[in-house]
């Protein structure tokens, strides 16, 4: 048989143990002033009964006595009221200290029970207690924003799922009846598998730039070549979509310091939305500029544009513009621009939108640092590797 976990021993209340310490220190006190009075007071007495003149043995026993009667009785009433007193005060005070704390460790459970509505303490007694509730407000904040995220991201995902595995599964049953040639059905299911696995894909790297985790290797790079790079590798879709693309070199070289894998990855996604929403015979223009300490590239196109309300939500997960093209191509996993805007702010940089409105074509402009170039950072040891 398996071992019960062991539940958390009970322990006494903040309020008990103030109210015992307090107890305790009044109580030590009052011994401390009564060890005081023992060692000074009778030699005190005797002096004083001394320097009076008086030798009569009847006479000092009984000053004696009334001394240490008096003093006794003086000492009890004094502990006794000082105990009252602490009582009084703990009752006044303590419970002001405790209950805010009270209120914070029920706040606390509430929390670990899915309950993420957590209210400031209405009477904080110090300023620490008043920080703690405020940071236990934000990270309710933060766990029910992290909860809405993970619930969208599931049915999100179910939704994306939904797709491609009935499209598998209507063309698994094809093949068993013979409906449609073996071939049409074989490519069919790849270019399911492939999307899929593309999706499986971008779900890691959007995790992983969500998390912080990217693994990043910096060097000094030109951004135009990275650029010339990514559009080279896309001109052909391009071509075969009779859409024109067009690269505008910046004036003078831009050297900025950066992952050149990740930032192909980034102009990669952005051509690649470019590309899904221009038509037949339109353009896609990706020009470079540099601004102050920064450089700017635009890519703009004359395709759908975008509304307004949508301009920052196309870079939320699984979000797109044109819901029915997507679902009926199978392209995109819906993911792309969350992870470039992820990358490029892990450059140092921005992933912004602009659209003047739906069929006016769209612009991602993308800001990012430039950097000096000298011989001491392009040599071959300026490579560096981060993880984000």
């Amino acid at each position: 048989m398996g071992r019960r976990p062991l539940s958390p021993r009970r322990l006494p209340s903040l309020a008990r143990r103030m109210l015992t310490t307090q107890m305790q220190v009044t109580t030590l006190a009052g011994l401390t002033l009564l060890a005081s009075v023992l060692l000074v007071a009778p030699n005190l007495f005797a002096d004083h009964l001394a320097a009076t003149g008086e030798t009569d043995p009847l006479v000092q026993a009984h000053a004696e006595e009334a001394f240490w009667k008096a003093g006794a009785i003086a000492l009890g009433l004094a502990l006794v009221v000082a105990l009252l007193a602490s009582a009084l005060l703990f009752r006044l005070i303590g419970r002001r200290i405790s209950k805010p704390v009270e209120e914070l460790a029920h706040r606390a459970e509430e929390l670990g029970e899915g309950n993420f509505d957590v209210e400031l303490t209405r009477q904080p007694f110090s300023d620490e207690v008043s920080r703690l509730s405020m940071n236990l407000q934000r990270m309710g904040e933060q766990l029910r924003e992290i909860e809405i995220t993970r619930s969208r991201l599931l049915s999100d995902l179910a939704h994306e799922m939904r797709t491609p595995l009935a499209t598998l599964e209507l063309y698994i049953e094809s093949l068993h009846v013979e409906l449609i040639p073996k071939e049409v059905a074989l490519e069919t299911i790849d270019s399911q598998i492939q999307r899929l696995r593309r999706l499986a894909q971008d779900l890691r790297e959007v995790s992983l730039a969500e998390e912080h985790a990217l693994a990043m290797e910096f060097n000094v790079e030109d951004l135009d070549a990275i650029i010339a790079g990514s559009c080279a590798a896309f001109a052909p879709r391009f071509a075969a979509a009779g859409v024109e693309l067009i690269h505008e070199y910046s004036i003078g070289t831009i050297m900025i310091r950066a992952d050149s894998i990740r930032l192909q990855q980034v102009f990669g996604n952005l051509l690649d939305n470019a590309h899904r929403h221009t038509q037949t015979g339109g353009k896609v223009r990706v020009t470079t500029e540099r601004a102050s300490t920064d450089a700017v590239v635009r890519i703009s196109d004359d395709g759908q544009g975008i509304s307004p309300q949508e301009l920052d939500r196309i870079f939320t997960r699984f979000y797109r513009v044109d819901q029915s093209r997507s679902a009926a191509d199978g392209s995109g996993s819906g993911l792309g621009l969350t992870i470039a805007r992820a990358i490029v702010e892990a450059h140092g940089g921005s992933l912004i939108a602009s659209s003047r409105g739906l069929g006016e074509g769209s612009t991602l402009v993308m800001t990012i640092p430039t950097q000096k170039v000298s011989s001491e950072v392009t040599g071959p040891n300026s490579k560096t590797t981060q993880s984000i």
